[in-house]
C-alpha cells in the first residue's frame, strides 16, 4: 500500500477519521492481546488504534473487534452458488478473503473457466485470490472436460490476485519428479509465487521429496501424527473443517495437547454446503469450534487471519492495525464468536453489495453436460465370488479397500440397504465411459442419487438401491444441464439445476439453500446414515487422490497402489 497523507494526517489527530469504531475490544494478533481503544477508519484503510474521533462513529462498548476471516483454501463451485452469491453468503459471517482453488469448474471447461472467475469476482466485497490448478485431470486415469496445461496457466501467473499454484494432487508424480508436475512447479517458483500441497498421508522421504519440489502447505491432515510429521517437513498445516470432511476437532486437540507453535496452522473450509454456511457460518464456525474445544480465542482468530495472511503474502489483510484494510469484524461475543456487523474495506457488507450485479457467465459455460442417454443394461454388474468394495469411513472422504461377498441374484450385484450401487457416467462428451462398483456405507432404500458434481472430473456419479431409479435420476440430470437429483419408485422426487458447469447455480444463495435443503432432507430420509452427506460425500467417492479405493468412468482406482483395479 502506498503512503497517503489524509491517512498520515488521520493518524496523527490533524484530520477526522472517516468512521471510528469507539471503545472497543480490539483483538491484537501481534501481542495477542485485547485492548480496549478507537479505531480509526479512512479511505478503507485503518488509520490508527487509540484515542481518536471521526465524522461518524460507533459506540462498541463490551464489542471486539477482530481482523476479516480468511479461508486458506476453499473451492467456491462446492457451494454450488456462483461467485457473486458466494461472496453475499460466506461474508455474512465474517470473511472477507478467500484463497480459491477453482480445478472444479477448470476440470470442466478449462482455461475460460479460470477468466471468467477472475472478471466475476473483480470488484465482489470479498477479496477472491486464486491458485491456479495444477492438475486438470488430477490423473491420467479418468476423463475430465478439458487440460489445463503449463502453457494455459502461464499468462495468468502475472495476475495480482493469482498467488500460485493451486493443490498438487498428482502426488506420486512430483515425487517421482515428472516433468509435467516439475514444469508447473518451475513456472510457479519464477513468478515468485507459491504452491500449495495436497497428498494425504504421504510421509517419509517421500513427504521430504515432496517439501523439496517447492510444496508449501496441507490441508489433508486426518491425524495430528501427520500433520506434526508435515509441518516439521516445513508445510503450513491447513485446518479443514467442510461438509464432508471434518479434520478440525483431531488436529485442534493435538495442537492443545502438543508443544507445537500454531503459528503455521491455518483454517480452511475446502468444501461447504451453503446449508451449513448458512446455520453455522464460514470460516466462523472454524473459530467457534476450536475454541469449544479449549483453544485460547486470540489464537483461533490468529488461525483465521494472521496466519492465512501471512502464508499467502497478503500483507495488507490479517490484523486490525494502522496501515491495514479495514476488513473487520464486529463481535458481540468473544468466546461464542457472535457476529454482529462485518466490514469490507472500513463499510458494512450490505452496504457494499447494494447496486452490484454479478457478472455473466459465457454461453459454453452453461451448456457442459453430453452423455447419451443410460439404460440398465450398462449399469449392470457381474459378481463371480467377492467383490472390491468401496467402504465409506464417517466424517471423512477417505475410503477403505474391502474385498467381500456381496449380494447377487443370476450372477449380478443385487444393491440391498449394505450394498449401494455407485455408478459413474463420463458427461463430457469425450468417450462415454460407464463404471459400476458397490459401496458400503452410504445407506440409501428405495430410490437414487444422481450428481454432476464429483471431484474432480465432474462426471455424473449415482448411487441406490435399483437400476430403475438409476437410470431415471441420471437422465433427469442431461435434461437440467446438470445438478442434483432424486428419484424413487419411478418418479422425480427433487431436482436442483446446476447450469454452470454442471456446477453452480447463478440463482440467489437463499434459494440455492431452500431447494438443495429441501432435496436434501428427502435424501436423508431414505436410509442414508448421519455421518453421510448426501451429495458432498457422495461427490468424494470418484477423486482418485484420496486413499483408498475410488470409482472413476475407466473403473475402479486403488490410490494406494496408484493404479487401476484388475478384474
Amino acid at each position: 500500500m502506498k503512503a497517503d497523507k489524509r491517512l498520515i494526517d488521520t493518524a496523527t489527530g490533524r484530520e477526522a477519521a472517516d468512521f471510528v469504531f469507539k471503545n472497543v475490544n480490539v483483538v491484537n494478533v501481534f501481542s495477542e492481546e485485547i485492548v480496549t481503544a478507537d479505531v480509526a477508519v479512512t479511505n478503507g484503510v485503518i488509520a490508527g488504534v487509540g484515542s481518536y474521533h471521526g465524522m461518524e462513529e460507533l459506540d462498541c462498548t463490551d464489542r471486539f473487534l477482530c481482523p476479516g476471516f480468511i479461508d486458506a483454501h476453499v473451492h467456491i463451485e462446492s457451494s454450488l452458488a456462483a461467485p457473486f452469491e458466494f461472496a453475499r453468503a460466506v461474508t455474512q459471517s465474517g470473511t472477507t478473503t478467500v484463497v480459491a482453488d477453482p480445478h472444479e469448474i477448470v476440470n470442466v471447461c478449462g482455461a475460460g473457466a479460470v477468466r471468467y472467475l477472475l472478471d466475476a469476482t473483480e470488484n465482489l466485497p470479498l477479496n477472491v485470490y486464486l491458485m491456479l490448478p495444477s492438475s486438470v485431470p488430477s490423473t491420467p486415469f479418468e476423463t475430465n472436460g478439458a487440460d489445463f496445461t503449463a502453457a494455459d496457466m502461464a499468462p495468468f501467473f502475472s495476475h495480482p490476485r493469482v498467488l500460485g499454484l493451486g493443490e498438487v494432487m498428482c502426488y506420486p508424480a512430483a515425487v517421482a519428479g515428472e516433468e509435467t508436475v516439475l514444469e508447473k512447479l518451475a513456472l510457479t517458483a519464477d513468478a515468485g509465487k507459491r504452491a500449495d500441497g495436497h497428498a494425504p498421508g504421504l510421509s517419509g522421504k517421500d513427504l521430504q521429496a515432496y517439501a523439496a519440489a517447492g510444496i508449501g502447505t496441507e490441508h489433508e491432515c486426518t491425524t495430528f501424527a501427520e500433520a506434526a510429521e508435515k509441518l516439521r517437513a516445513g508445510l503450513a498445516v491447513l485446518v479443514r473443517e467442510g461438509s464432508a470432511a471434518k479434520n478440525l476437532s483431531v488436529l485442534v486437540n493435538g495442537m492443545l495437547d502438543s508443544d507445537l507453535p500454531a503459528d503455521r496452522f491455518l483454517f480452511c473450509t475446502d468444501d461447504k454446503h451453503l446449508d451449513d454456511i448458512a446455520r453455522d457460518g464460514h470460516v466462523r464456525w472454524n473459530v467457534r469450534q476450536a475454541i469449544s474445544l479449549g483453544m485460547k480465542p486470540i489464537t483461533a482468530i490468529k488461525m483465521a487471519t494472521w496466519n492465512a495472511a501471512r502464508e499467502y503474502g497478503l500483507r495488507d489483510l490479517g490484523a486490525v492495525a494502522a496501515g491495514y484494510r479495514a476488513d473487520l469484524v464486529l463481535l458481540d461475543s468473544l468466546k461464542q464468536v457472535t457476529v454482529n456487523t462485518v466490514y469490507k474495506d472500513g463499510r458494512p457488507v450490505s452496504e457494499r453489495f447494494a447496486g452490484l450485479r454479478a457478472v455473466q457467465a459465457p454461453e459454453a459455460m452453461l451448456h457442459s453436460v453430453h452423455f447419451r442417454d443410460v439404460t440398465p443394461a450398462d449399469l449392470a454388474l457381474p459378481v463371480r465370488g467377492p467383490a472390491h468394495v468401496i467402504e465409506m469411513v464417517p466424517y471423512q472422504i477417505v475410503t477403505r479397500h474391502a474385498i467381500e461377498e456381496v449380494p447377487a441374484q443370476d450372477g449380478l450385484f443385487a444393491p440391498n440397504s449394505d450394498y449401494t450401487k455407485l455408478c459413474v457416467v463420463e458427461r463430457h462428451g469425450r468417450g462415454g465411459g460407464i463404471a459400476v462398483c458397490p459401496l458400503k456405507g452410504y445407506g440409501i432404500t428405495g430410490g437414487a442419487i444422481a450428481t454432476s458434481v464429483a471431484h474432480d472430473s465432474h462426471n455424473v456419479i449415482a448411487a441406490g438401491d435399483n437400476d430403475a431409479d438409476l437410470v431415471l435420476a441420471i437422465n433427469h440430470l442431461k435434461q437440467i444441464g446438470g445438478g442434483y437429483v432424486l428419484a424413487a419408485q419411478g418418479k422425480i422426487l427433487g431436482a436442483l439445476p446446476l447450469p454452470l458447469g454442471g456446477l453452480m447455480s447463478t440463482a440467489p444463495w437463499e434459494n440455492i439453500q431452500d431447494e438443495a435443503g429441501a432435496i436434501l432432507a428427502k435424501a436423508k430420509a431414505m436410509g442414508i446414515p448421519y455421518p453421510v452427506d448426501p451429495f458432498t460425500s457422495l461427490s468424494f467417492m470418484a477423486l482418485p487422490v484420496i486413499p483408498e479405493l475410488r470409482l472413476t468412468d475407466r473403473g475402479l482406482f486403488d490410490v494406494t497402489a496408484f493404479a487401476p483395479v484388475q478384474p
